[in-house]
């Protein structure tokens, strides 16, 4: 598996995926210029083309970025009680895009663009890449202590990347309040799955 990106370390760039953070909450992927994510850095566009020469690559940075924080918060989580472990998990996948339906909305627009924008769709197969594969290794740790059924830990995996997926992206289509509870339901039908599936009866 490949390992996932190196955090940004220079504090301009920390300053400039938090001001593209921004613009797409506030203008969405369709809308994103260069000059937008210059008025929430606080700079000029030539300051953001001095880091990042379009905006593509301002973007495939910003993924790297997202995902960078993604594996920082994974690693924050210090139980290693599997079943915890795994709750604990599903929460950062499910419950914390709580509240930020316009990032949803944006990352959705950039991921429908990844079959026509070869180094978006990298950054997209490497998160889920990393998402499965810390989504198995727990359910593997789990198994090997006797916490969970031995089942096919890659398909389980997979099943709840479905899941996450199938939630966020209808978060992110609905109009904005028609299923408030997308993402709850969704935690609730993880909740069901990882019962029915990987505790054991004994």
């Amino acid at each position: 598996m490949a390992d996932p990106p190196e955090g940004t370390t220079s504090e301009a760039d920390e300053e400039i995926m938090g001001a593209t953070y921004r613009a797409l909450q506030e203008y969405g992927y369709a809308d994103l210029t260069v000059r937008r994510i210059a008025d929430e850095y606080g700079k000029s566009t030539a300051a953001v083309h001095y880091h990042y020469d379009t905006k593509d690559d301002l973007l495939a940075a910003f993924l790297d970025y997202l995902l960078a924080r993604f594996v920082d918060a994974i690693h924050e989580v210090e139980t290693t009680d599997p079943e915890r472990r795994l709750d604990l998990l599903l929460d950062k996948l499910l419950v914390d895009p709580e509240g930020h339906r316009d990032l949803l909305v944006a990352m959705l627009e950039m991921r429908s663009q990844a079959p026509y924008k070869e180094r978006f769709q990298e950054r997209f197969d490497q998160n889920d890449e990393y998402v499965r594969y810390v989504l198995r290794t727990v359910v593997d740790d789990g198994i090997d202590r006797g916490v969970f059924a031995d089942v096919d830990s890659d398909h389980v995996s997979r099943a709840l990347m479905t899941i996450v997926d199938g939630a966020r992206t209808r978060a992110a289509v609905q109009p904005e309040g028609a299923d408030p509870g997308a993402l709850a339901t969704a935690r609730r039908t993880a909740d069901e799955y990882v019962d029915a599936v990987l505790l054991r009866d004994d």
